[in-house]
């Protein structure tokens, strides 16, 4: 064991990435609040394998979407439970999105020299929100067939331009299975892909500036 660590240690200075990880500066005033980004970062990490896993019965079309769920729901082995799982950790994860956004507003965390930082939470709670819309409607029940009526018709409003906007989000003039694949491809690959490389910016960021003290 001891030879296999000496060749990784000796082509990616392992022990020293360990160091820098363990030895990372904590400030006094940082308290149990602080950590609710962690709890996001969490919940998003349960999105994804819970998600993942329904994939694996979910069918992407209008006449079979609302079937594949409640055969999920119903017959497959612990398939209710994923599927809760992942409602609960979408709550979870929004929850403590605005109590994360909140905390950081008022201990000043958006300020010199971190705004970037900020602008990058900020571009991750507009795409938290868009799972929301996008996952909504892959029931395609009722109740997630009109919601996406009524959010893919709001940029009509627009001038000029908005009778485009919400062709381009609907693939089509109505809605139907273009719209259903369109928001299937964005909540389960575009949307996470998108999340992981703000979220990783998003760390960078606070690993290289620390965090903010207190007001």
């Amino acid at each position: 064991m001891g030879k296999v660590y000496d060749w990784f240690e000796e082509r990616l200075e392992i022990q020293a990435i360990a160091d820098d990880i363990t030895s990372k500066y904590v400030p006094p005033h940082v308290n149990i609040f602080y950590c609710i980004g962690g709890i996001v970062f969490t919940s998003f990490l349960i999105q994804v394998a819970s998600g993942f896993a329904m994939t694996f019965y979910y069918r992407p079309t209008v006449a079979e979407a609302f079937s594949s769920v409640e055969y999920i729901m119903t017959e497959v082995n612990f398939g209710w439970l994923i599927r809760s799982i992942h409602r609960w950790s979408a709550s979870m994860m929004v929850l403590m999105l605005i109590l994360h956004i909140f905390r950081v507003y008022l201990t000043g965390g958006f300020k010199k020299p971190r705004e970037l930082t900020w602008v990058t939470g900020v571009i991750l709670a507009v795409l938290t929100v868009s799972f929301g819309v996008t996952g909504y409607s892959l029931p395609w029940d009722q109740i997630g067939y009109w919601a996406v009526k009524i959010v893919t018709g709001v940029p009509e409003a627009v001038p000029i331009i908005g009778s485009t906007i919400v062709e381009l989000l609907r693939g089509s003039v109505s809605v139907g299975q273009s719209t259903l694949t369109r928001f299937y491809s964005l909540h389960t690959f575009v949307l996470p892909l998108l999340t992981a490389v703000f979220m990783l910016m998003h760390f960078l960021m606070i690993r290289k500036q620390g965090i903010s003290g207190p007001l």
